[in-house]
């Protein structure tokens, strides 16, 4: 009886230690971004005038800053996390990264150890103060324009540039299954280019769509980011009777099962 106490007040301590620490580091992360909008990026803006060049400094300090929240978060307790066959996706070139989306932080792993790829975001985060300088000193693609959309993507697979998309739009809804935009099968069709599919799990319910910050799972969450299969272009190729949105419309049921997770 008093080791199952013990071990319930230990339980607590731990938990309210995760609530007290996600809180920081997550003030501590919108602090930075406020930082790297403000004061970073407006001086690689007056210093640096190729903007090739601000881009790829952009997107490293990015990447270094998201590598050090991360590092903060598991020396804290607050999470951990591990990549699966990370070499299979260094060598991608042209590329279009798909993958799941069931938490909050999916595109900060992601970009922390990938810090040249493009990413494809929604409209919607330029409004928001924390992230809007980041968006638009890395040159992000917004997914707001279709019509412009589709030509900026083609150029930046044709330079060898790498895209990451997420193609349910938004963080999936936890107990339902994902739904996927087409957008991704379209870039894919109508690009002509190679897929890579990225499966994210998570083992505890934190930072989903119906979670706030502060309802902190009873256990350490952990992170699985598995690098999975590359799609080629041949295996969707579009067939000239059926055309692209016949195409791009039998991929994303493709694309639907890939990514969905196993049980």
């Amino acid at each position: 009886m008093i080791k199952r106490v013990s071990v319930n007040i230990t339980e607590r301590i731990n938990w309210l230690w995760r609530l007290l620490m996600t809180g920081f580091c997550f003030a501590l992360f919108g602090l930075g971004g406020l930082l790297l909008s403000l004061i970073w990026f407006n001086l690689l803006l007056v210093f640096l005038r190729n903007e090739s060049k601000r881009c790829y400094l952009a997107r490293h300090s990015i990447s270094f800053s998201f590598r050090l929240f991360l590092f903060l978060t598991r020396k804290l307790g607050v999470l951990d996390y591990h990549f699966n066959e990370l070499d299979k996706i260094r060598a991608d070139k042209g590329c279009l990264i798909v993958a799941n989306h069931p938490t909050l932080l999916d595109y900060v792993i992601l970009a922390s150890t990938l810090p040249d790829v493009d990413c494809i975001v929604k409209s919607a985060l330029l409004r928001n103060p924390f992230v809007s300088g980041v968006i638009r000193s890395a040159r992000y693609l917004i997914n707001s324009d279709a019509e412009t959309l589709l030509p900026v993507c083609r150029e930046r697979l044709t330079s060898g540039h790498n895209i990451l998309i997420f193609p349910e739009g938004t963080r999936t809804t936890p107990g339902q299954p994902i739904s996927l935009q087409r957008g991704a099968a379209n870039i894919a069709v109508r690009c002509e280019c190679d897929l890579r599919i990225i499966h994210i799990t998570c083992s505890q319910t934190m930072l989903d769509k119906k979670s706030k910050w502060y309802q902190i799972p009873p256990k350490k969450p952990i992170y699985t980011i598995t690098i999975g299969e590359q799609l080629t272009n041949e295996n969707f190729a579009v067939d000239i009777e059926n055309g692209h949105a016949i195409a791009a419309r039998q991929l994303n049921r493709q694309l639907t099962q890939l990514l969905t997770p196993s049980n």
